[in-house]
């Protein structure tokens, strides 16, 4: 079944490598929410936090699971753990994905700041092979709130 997936991770430190798994997704002909570019992503951020909000609301609307894309600075982020929120709140499937050892466009590691979101199956992407892998993970996430 074709799943519409929404990608959460924080933008300013992780969005080449969550475009790298993202990448990954769309070329095997899935379908991916929760991706913007830079410029459009600072409109949005001009109109505070209700604009923020509403895009991810609306990028969620339609999607059965949500991939937390972890790096170093996932953790803290309030909108990733509103993204999290939402997720639950609609009944989403949920996984997450350490990312921190995809190089940056500065061919750049990073760290992982820890296993979010906590008691949901977690995965690494390049030990688990997520690119060959990453299908399945999100078919047993659906499966396990019954999507």
């Amino acid at each position: 079944m074709a799943r519409r997936v929404f990608f959460s991770f924080e933008y300013d430190h992780d969005v080449w490598r969550a475009n790298v798994v993202r990448n990954s997704w769309v070329t095997q002909g899935k379908e991916a929410a929760g991706f913007i570019d830079k410029a459009e992503f600072e409109k949005i951020k001009k109109g505070g936090d209700t604009a923020i909000k509403r895009w991810i609301d609306a990028q969620l609307f339609g999607t059965s699971v949500t991939v937390v894309l972890v790096g170093s600075h996932t953790c803290s982020s309030t909108w990733v753990e509103y993204e999290i929120d939402k997720s639950k709140s609609r009944g989403n499937g949920l996984l997450g994905i350490n990312i921190s050892q995809i190089e940056d466009q500065n061919e750049q590691r990073s760290w992982c700041c820890g296993q979010i979101p906590t008691g949901y199956p977690f995965y690494h992407w390049y030990q688990d092979k997520g690119y060959k892998n990453m299908g399945d993970w999100i078919e047993k996430a659906a499966r396990a709130v019954g999507r």
